[in-house]
């Protein structure tokens, strides 16, 4: 159980450190676009550090794997949320952005939400939490295809709304919320494959593997995933909309995942009372969020937003 608890905050470190990296490197780049994914694909791999972000992330994922062998998928959605503290800190010593004050008073709420879900943890005795493994086929898609559509259009609404001209600067909700689903959606598929990551062999995990819907819903969330989120970091603060997306995915997550694999909460009144409030405390960073960047003084040079809307939709 407590090596999930590690696996969980090593996780947290590689994808913060993942996420500004890559922010890092496209801010440095030409505008980049969803419309011409394959000119975004050379732009990003072309850059040393973008890859070494993606190199963060990627090993990331792999402890995942291991959290979702250990740890319930409430729990660990509740721990993945602390990750916010690392990244915020990161974002605004590295990248130089500035956070708002209702971002600082969310920082002391995650690591409170931290605190309530690792104390609502039991590994032994009566009463210990147990970890699912399987989940019914139809209802992973029910969930996951409907969700899919969902974080789609959010996306495709914020980019229409990006190049209405005199439009309010946007903070990057819409693209946080839409990037959320999508890896929402991508999170249970790593839960479904760490589930057949069995003792049968590796020839029959394998194959097992292939006919469940996970890695293709892995596919596609992680093709098109890339597309948006590069896109939406160039556009946006890392410090909101990683915030946004990881808040979003993590309650898609923790609700629905915890549904599909049959995870029970905590019988014990006082676990069971840490388990929902840290994770309710964790999903309420996102209502405290700015919806909208600040917009500069009338009079400053370089009204309007941080980068012009012809720029956005530029290639």
């Amino acid at each position: 159980m407590w090596w999930g608890v590690a696996a969980a905050l090593l996780a947290n470190v590689l994808y913060s450190t993942g996420f500004v990296l890559e922010k890092r490197a496209l801010s440095a780049m030409p505008s980049v676009s969803v419309r011409r994914p394959l000119r975004l694909l050379r732009q990003v791999l072309a850059s040393p550090l973008w890859f070494a972000g993606s190199v963060a992330l990627a090993a990331g994922f792999g402890a995942q794997l291991v959290v979702y062998r250990t740890l319930p998928i409430a729990a660990a959605q509740g721990i993945f949320v602390s990750g916010l503290v690392l990244l915020l800190l990161l974002s605004s010593l590295l990248l130089g952005e500035r956070t708002s004050g209702r971002e600082r008073f969310a920082v002391g709420g995650i690591l409170a939400a931290l605190l309530m879900v690792v104390l609502s943890l039991k590994e032994h005795g009566d009463g210990a939490d147990t970890v699912g493994h399987e989940a019914p086929v139809y209802l992973v898609l029910t969930v996951c295809l409907p969700s899919l559509a969902l974080g789609v259009w959010l996306y495709a609404h914020g980019e229409r709304r990006a190049r209405r001209p005199h439009r309010q600067p946007s903070s990057g909700v819409e693209y946080g919320v839409g990037v959320g689903l999508l890896y929402g959606v991508s999170s249970l598929a790593i839960k479904g494959v760490s589930s057949s990551l069995t003792d049968d062999g590796l020839g029959g995990a394998l194959l097992g593997l292939l006919r469940s819907p996970y890695p293709y819903l892995l596919l596609f969330t992680g093709a098109f995933g890339l597309v948006m989120s590069q896109a939406a970091l160039q556009r946006c603060r890392a410090s909101l909309i990683v915030p946004v997306c990881t808040t979003v995915t993590s309650l898609f997550t923790a609700v629905l995942g915890t549904l599909a694999f049959g995870e029970a909460l905590p019988d014990e009144p006082a676990r069971l009372a840490l388990r929902v409030a840290g994770t309710g405390l964790a999903v309420a960073v996102l209502l405290v969020m700015p919806k909208h960047d600040e917009a500069p003084p009338s009079g400053a040079a370089g009204t309007g937003p941080t980068v012009p809307p012809k720029e956005l939709t530029s290639g």
